[in-house]
Protein backbone atom coordinates (compact mmCIF):
# COMPACT_ATOMS: atom_id res chain seq x y z
CA UNK A 1 0.00 0.00 0.00
CA UNK A 2 1.46 3.37 -1.05
CA UNK A 3 2.35 5.86 1.70
CA UNK A 4 0.16 8.95 1.69
CA UNK A 5 1.78 11.97 0.03
CA UNK A 6 1.24 13.97 3.22
CA UNK A 7 3.50 11.59 5.15
CA UNK A 8 6.16 11.74 2.44
CA UNK A 9 6.12 15.52 2.55
CA UNK A 10 6.54 15.50 6.31
CA UNK A 11 9.51 13.13 6.02
CA UNK A 12 11.21 15.38 3.47
CA UNK A 13 10.68 18.46 5.64
CA UNK A 14 12.10 16.66 8.66
CA UNK A 15 15.16 15.56 6.68
CA UNK A 16 15.67 19.12 5.45
CA UNK A 17 15.38 20.37 9.02
CA UNK A 18 18.04 17.91 10.19
CA UNK A 19 20.38 19.01 7.40
CA UNK A 20 19.85 22.66 8.32
CA UNK A 21 20.64 21.96 11.99
CA UNK A 22 23.76 20.00 11.06
CA UNK A 23 24.93 22.79 8.76
CA UNK A 24 24.35 25.38 11.50
CA UNK A 25 26.47 23.30 13.88
CA UNK A 26 29.25 22.74 11.35
CA UNK A 27 29.36 26.29 9.96
CA UNK A 28 31.47 27.79 12.78
CA UNK A 29 33.95 24.94 12.43
CA UNK A 30 34.16 25.41 8.65
CA UNK A 31 34.71 29.14 9.09
CA UNK A 32 37.37 28.51 11.75
CA UNK A 33 39.18 26.28 9.26
CA UNK A 34 38.73 28.45 6.17
CA UNK A 35 39.52 31.93 7.49
CA UNK A 36 43.01 31.13 8.84
CA UNK A 37 43.83 29.79 5.38
CA UNK A 38 43.29 33.33 4.09
CA UNK A 39 45.83 34.66 6.59
CA UNK A 40 48.29 31.93 5.64
CA UNK A 41 47.94 32.76 1.95
CA UNK A 42 48.44 36.47 2.61
CA UNK A 43 51.54 35.79 4.72
CA UNK A 44 53.01 33.54 2.03
CA UNK A 45 52.45 36.24 -0.58
CA UNK A 46 53.97 38.95 1.63
CA UNK A 47 56.98 36.79 2.53
CA UNK A 48 57.62 36.04 -1.14
CA UNK A 49 57.61 39.76 -1.93
CA UNK A 50 60.02 40.50 0.93
CA UNK A 51 62.40 37.80 -0.28
CA UNK A 52 62.39 39.31 -3.77
CA UNK A 53 63.01 42.78 -2.31
CA UNK A 54 66.01 41.61 -0.30
CA UNK A 55 67.47 39.62 -3.19
CA UNK A 56 67.09 42.38 -5.77
CA UNK A 57 68.25 44.96 -3.23
CA UNK A 58 71.46 43.08 -2.49
CA UNK A 59 72.09 42.69 -6.21
CA UNK A 60 71.47 46.38 -6.94
CA UNK A 61 73.53 47.54 -3.97
CA UNK A 62 76.57 45.56 -5.07
CA UNK A 63 76.31 46.83 -8.66
CA UNK A 64 74.90 50.35 -8.41
CA UNK A 65 75.87 51.73 -4.99
CA UNK A 66 78.46 54.02 -6.59
CA UNK A 67 76.00 55.22 -9.24
CA UNK A 68 72.76 55.77 -7.35
CA UNK A 69 72.06 56.92 -3.78
CA UNK A 70 70.94 54.14 -1.49
CA UNK A 71 67.63 55.94 -0.95
CA UNK A 72 66.96 55.76 -4.68
CA UNK A 73 67.65 52.03 -4.65
CA UNK A 74 65.41 51.42 -1.63
CA UNK A 75 62.57 53.56 -2.98
CA UNK A 76 62.75 51.66 -6.27
CA UNK A 77 62.53 48.39 -4.38
CA UNK A 78 59.55 49.59 -2.34
CA UNK A 79 57.74 50.57 -5.53
CA UNK A 80 57.68 46.90 -6.58
CA UNK A 81 55.87 45.65 -3.47
CA UNK A 82 52.11 46.20 -4.08
CA UNK A 83 49.74 44.92 -2.77
CA UNK A 84 51.89 45.43 0.33
CA UNK A 85 51.80 48.90 1.87
CA UNK A 86 55.51 49.36 2.51
CA UNK A 87 55.12 53.06 3.37
CA UNK A 88 52.84 52.21 6.28
CA UNK A 89 53.99 48.77 7.40
CA UNK A 90 57.39 48.16 5.83
CA UNK A 91 61.07 48.97 6.24
CA UNK A 92 64.29 48.30 4.31
CA UNK A 93 67.87 48.37 5.62
CA UNK A 94 71.08 48.13 3.60
CA UNK A 95 74.24 47.36 5.56
CA UNK A 96 77.70 47.44 4.00
CA UNK A 97 80.09 44.99 5.62
CA UNK A 98 83.82 44.63 4.95
CA UNK A 99 86.26 41.96 6.05
CA UNK A 100 88.81 43.36 8.49
CA UNK A 101 92.43 42.46 9.11
CA UNK A 102 91.89 39.86 11.83
CA UNK A 103 92.43 36.92 9.47
CA UNK A 104 95.20 34.43 10.19
CA UNK A 105 97.76 33.31 7.63
CA UNK A 106 95.29 30.81 6.18
CA UNK A 107 92.53 33.42 5.85
CA UNK A 108 90.53 32.02 8.75
CA UNK A 109 88.72 33.93 11.47
CA UNK A 110 87.99 37.04 9.43
CA UNK A 111 85.34 39.19 11.07
CA UNK A 112 83.11 41.52 9.11
CA UNK A 113 82.74 45.09 10.32
CA UNK A 114 80.06 47.63 9.43
CA UNK A 115 81.30 50.52 7.32
CA UNK A 116 77.89 51.91 6.31
CA UNK A 117 74.23 51.36 7.05
CA UNK A 118 71.15 52.91 5.47
CA UNK A 119 67.47 52.77 6.32
CA UNK A 120 64.64 53.67 3.99
CA UNK A 121 63.21 57.09 4.81
CA UNK A 122 59.85 56.30 3.16
CA UNK A 123 58.70 53.79 5.76
CA UNK A 124 56.76 54.58 8.93
CA UNK A 125 57.39 51.16 10.47
CA UNK A 126 60.77 51.18 12.23
CA UNK A 127 61.93 47.79 13.51
CA UNK A 128 65.61 47.53 14.41
CA UNK A 129 68.04 45.91 12.01
CA UNK A 130 68.87 42.34 12.99
CA UNK A 131 72.44 42.77 11.74
CA UNK A 132 73.56 45.87 13.61
CA UNK A 133 71.83 48.92 15.08
CA UNK A 134 72.95 52.43 14.22
CA UNK A 135 73.26 54.42 17.44
CA UNK A 136 76.04 52.42 19.00
CA UNK A 137 79.79 53.05 18.61
CA UNK A 138 79.13 56.80 18.69
CA UNK A 139 77.01 56.65 15.52
CA UNK A 140 73.60 58.18 14.85
CA UNK A 141 71.16 58.42 11.98
CA UNK A 142 71.94 61.31 9.66
CA UNK A 143 69.47 64.16 9.35
CA UNK A 144 70.34 65.10 5.77
CA UNK A 145 67.74 62.82 4.18
CA UNK A 146 70.29 60.25 3.05
CA UNK A 147 69.03 57.72 5.58
CA UNK A 148 72.64 56.85 6.38
CA UNK A 149 74.27 56.10 9.70
CA UNK A 150 76.65 58.97 10.51
CA UNK A 151 79.87 59.03 12.55
CA UNK A 152 80.77 55.42 11.88
CA UNK A 153 84.48 54.83 12.53
CA UNK A 154 86.75 53.77 9.70
CA UNK A 155 87.80 50.16 9.33
CA UNK A 156 89.90 49.25 12.35
CA UNK A 157 89.80 47.98 15.90
CA UNK A 158 87.00 50.40 16.84
CA UNK A 159 84.75 49.37 13.95
CA UNK A 160 81.48 47.66 14.94
CA UNK A 161 81.94 43.95 14.30
CA UNK A 162 79.07 41.71 13.26
CA UNK A 163 78.67 37.95 13.45
CA UNK A 164 77.13 37.85 9.98
CA UNK A 165 79.65 36.43 7.49
CA UNK A 166 82.23 35.77 10.20
CA UNK A 167 84.93 33.64 8.64
CA UNK A 168 83.45 34.21 5.19
CA UNK A 169 85.00 37.56 4.17
CA UNK A 170 88.66 37.98 3.38
CA UNK A 171 90.44 41.19 4.34
CA UNK A 172 88.96 44.11 2.37
CA UNK A 173 86.18 42.06 0.77
CA UNK A 174 82.86 43.95 0.73
CA UNK A 175 79.36 42.51 1.03
CA UNK A 176 75.94 44.16 1.11
CA UNK A 177 73.21 42.80 3.37
CA UNK A 178 69.66 43.92 2.58
CA UNK A 179 66.90 43.40 5.12
CA UNK A 180 63.21 43.82 4.38
CA UNK A 181 60.59 44.00 7.14
CA UNK A 182 56.81 44.02 7.00
CA UNK A 183 54.13 44.06 9.68
CA UNK A 184 51.24 42.05 8.28
CA UNK A 185 47.80 42.64 9.79
CA UNK A 186 45.89 39.41 10.31
CA UNK A 187 42.27 39.14 9.21
CA UNK A 188 41.38 36.47 11.73
CA UNK A 189 44.14 35.95 14.27
CA UNK A 190 43.45 33.29 16.88
CA UNK A 191 39.93 31.99 17.42
CA UNK A 192 38.47 30.71 20.67
CA UNK A 193 36.35 27.72 19.70
CA UNK A 194 35.35 26.99 23.25
CA UNK A 195 36.22 24.07 25.43
CA UNK A 196 39.73 25.41 25.88
CA UNK A 197 40.54 25.04 22.18
CA UNK A 198 42.13 28.15 20.65
CA UNK A 199 43.48 28.22 17.12
CA UNK A 200 47.09 29.45 16.76
CA UNK A 201 47.71 32.87 15.25
CA UNK A 202 50.39 33.74 12.72
CA UNK A 203 53.17 36.15 13.59
CA UNK A 204 52.50 39.57 12.04
CA UNK A 205 56.22 40.40 11.81
CA UNK A 206 57.70 39.20 8.52
CA UNK A 207 61.38 39.41 7.62
CA UNK A 208 63.80 38.53 4.82
CA UNK A 209 67.53 39.10 4.43
CA UNK A 210 69.94 38.53 1.54
CA UNK A 211 73.69 39.09 1.33
CA UNK A 212 75.51 39.72 -1.94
Amino acid sequence: MARPSKTRGFTRRRASGIVAVEFALLLPVLIAIALPVVDIARNIQAQSILINVSREGANLSSRASLTYPMQTIMSSLAATTPPLSMNTHGMIYITEIIGNDSCDAQGNGCTGVVVAQYRWTGGNYAPASKIWNCGSSGSSWATDGSGGCANLPGVGSSSPAVTLLKGKLSNGQIAYAVESFYQQSQIVGSLDLGGGFVTPSLSPNLYAMTVF
